[in-house]
C-alpha cells in the first residue's frame, strides 16, 4: 500500500486512540497562572510531561526547560517580553524527530495553557465528553484538540514506518493566553524550520494571518457627592460623575471605530478592527456619584501596523492622542487626565498567501477532500516569532475559534481527525521535499 494512504488509513482505524489523547491533555487542568486560579489546575507541567511521554515513546529526542523572564530581558520592548515573570514547574517542550536527509523541516506548534474554567458549563470542564460527536472540556477547541490532531499525526508516521528527508519538530510552549512568552522564549532557544504549522483552532481553514491584541485600562476620576442633591460646580467643589464622563468616552470611542471600521481592515479578514470595552468598574455605594471608573478594553491591529519592534506602539500612541483629544472637549478631562495603563501587547504577523508552505498546506487539505479555504484569523496567536525568525507559518487545526474561552468550549471529533490527516499529508510532501531556501534569505 502506498505510505500515504497507509497513513491516512491508520488514522481512520485509530480514531478512539487520536480522540483518547485529546481528552488525556483535557483531563490535565493547565489554566494560565495569570487568571489567579487554584494551584491543581495550573498543571502546565502535567501537560508537558503527557506529552513528553508520549514522543519519547515515538523515539523523538526530547527538551524540556522552563523559561527565564531575566535571560529574555534583551527582549524588553518587543511580543511577548513580561519582566519578572515566573516560569515555575511551567516548562516549553521540543521533540525533535531526524530526518533522513537534507528534506525541508517542519514545526508542529502549540500552546498547552487553558483559560480558566469559567461557569455555566453542562458538565465538569475537565472531565471531558463527547456528546453527538461534540468533545466537550476546557481547552478542546483552544488548543488542545489541534495539539491532539499534531501529536497523532506524528504518531500516524511513526506506526506506518513512513521515514521522512526533513526533521519534524513537535513544540509546545506556555503562557499564549497572557501574551506568549513561551513562544518567544522557544524561538530564542534555537529552534528553526522550514515550515511551521500552528495547530490553532481555524475550522480546518488555512490562516496565514493574525491580528495584533492590544489589552488597556481607561481610569476616569471623578468626585464623590450626594446622589440625591443638586449637584455645584465641580470648579466650586462640587461632584463629578465618573460614570457620566466614561459615557462620554465610550461614546467617543463608538466614533472612533467607525473610522476604524473604514480604515482598518485585511482582505482575508472578515471584520475590521475595533476597541471594544470589556469590562466596567466604578463607584462605591448607591447613593453617591462614582468618583473613579475603571474601562477595560480589547484593542485589534494589523501587521502592517507594527512598530519597530514588531508591536502594537504605533496604535497605542493613536489611542493616547485619540483620548488626549477627546478630553479637550471637556473641563474636566482635560484638567483631570484620564490614564491609560497597557497590560498585553500581543503581536500579530503574515505569510505571504503564495508562499510555497501556503500552497502546500493547501494541496494536502485538497488531498483529504476538504476544501481549501484562506482566511486570516481576528485574535492573536503565537506565529509572530516564527515568523519574525524567517519561518513561514500558518495558523491551521481542529474546531470553531469563536468555542474558545466558551463555556461548554467543544470541539467536533470529526475535524480532529480530518486535522490530524491534514497533517500528516503535509510532512509527508513537505518534508520529503527539496530545500530551496534558508531561513535567513526570507527574514
Amino acid at each position: 500500500m502506498e505510505k500515504k494512504a497507509q497513513v491516512l488509513k491508520w488514522i481512520d482505524d485509530n480514531q478512539a486512540e487520536i480522540i483518547r489523547t485529546l481528552m488525556d491533555l483535557i483531563e490535565i487542568p493547565s489554566v494560565n497562572p495569570w487568571f489567579d486560579e487554584p494551584k491543581e489546575l495550573t498543571n502546565e507541567k502535567g501537560v508537558q510531561t503527557y506529552i513528553s511521554k508520549k514522543m519519547e515513546e515515538l523515539g523523538a529526542d526530547v527538551e524540556q526547560w522552563e523559561p527565564n523572564a531575566d535571560a529574555l530581558k534583551k527582549y524588553e520592548g518587543k511580543a511577548g517580553y513580561y519582566p519578572g515573570r515566573d516560569f515555575t514547574d511551567r516548562p516549553n517542550l521540543a521533540a525533535t524527530f531526524k530526518g533522513r536527509g537534507e528534506g525541508n523541516s517542519m514545526l508542529l506548534f502549540g500552546h498547552i495553557d487553558v483559560v480558566k474554567e469559567g461557569s455555566n458549563w453542562i458538565q465538569k470542564p475537565f472531565e471531558p465528553k463527547i456528546i453527538d460527536n461534540r468533545l466537550y472540556g476546557r481547552g478542546a477547541v483552544d488548543m488542545k484538540g489541534g495539539v491532539a490532531s499534531m501529536l497523532s499525526a506524528v504518531q500516524a508516521l511513526k506506526a506506518s514506518n513512513v521515514e521522512l528527508d526533513g526533521d519534524i519538530i513537535v513544540g509546545t510552549v506556555v503562557d499564549e493566553e497572557a501574551g506568549g512568552m513561551g513562544a518567544l522564549d522557544f524561538i530564542d532557544h534555537g529552534y528553526r524550520a522550514d515550515g511551521c504549522i500552528l495547530t490553532e483552532p481555524t475550522s480546518l481553514k488555512i490562516a496565514p494571518l493574525c491580528r495584533g491584541i492590544l489589552w488597556g485600562k481607561l481610569t476616569i476620576e471623578g468626585r464623590a457627592g450626594h446622589i440625591e442633591m443638586p449637584k455645584a460646580s465641580w470648579q466650586d467643589g462640587g461632584a463629578v460623575d465618573a460614570i457620566e464622563k466614561a459615557k462620554f468616552i465610550m461614546k467617543e470611542i463608538d466614533e472612533l471605530n467607525k473610522k476604524w471600521a473604514e480604515e482598518k481592515n485585511h482582505p482575508l479578514l472578515p471584520i475590521p478592527c475595533q476597541i471594544n470595552i470589556s469590562q466596567i468598574k466604578g463607584g462605591e455605594y448607591p447613593t453617591s456619584y462614582a468618583n473613579k471608573v475603571e474601562l477595560h478594553f480589547n484593542a485589534q491591529y494589523l501587521p502592517s501596523e507594527r512598530d519597530e519592534n514588531l508591536v502594537g506602539g504605533r496604535v497605542k500612541n493613536e489611542i493616547l492622542s485619540f483620548i488626549n483629544e477627546i478630553s479637550k472637549k471637556d473641563a474636566w478631562l482635560e484638567e483631570n487626565p484620564v490614564h491609560v495603563e497597557w497590560q498585553v501587547d500581543a503581536d500579530c504577523a503574515e505569510t505571504d498567501s503564495d508562499d510555497p508552505f501556503v500552497k502546500q498546506c493547501a494541496s494536502s487539505l485538497e488531498q483529504i477532500g476538504q476544501p481549501p479555504v484562506i482566511e486570516g484569523l481576528c485574535f492573536h496567536t503565537d506565529m509572530g516569532w516564527p515568523v519574525n525568525v524567517g519561518i513561514p507559518t500558518v495558523n491551521f487545526g481542529p474546531g470553531d475559534p469563536r468555542m474558545a474561552h466558551h463555556s461548554d468550549e467543544f470541539v467536533s471529533v470529526e475535524e480532529v481527525i480530518e486535522a490530524t490527516k491534514m497533517i500528516a499529508v503535509s510532512l509527508i510532501d513537505w518534508c520529503n521535499g527539496q530545500k530551496n531556501y534558508s531561513h535567513e534569505d526570507r527574514r
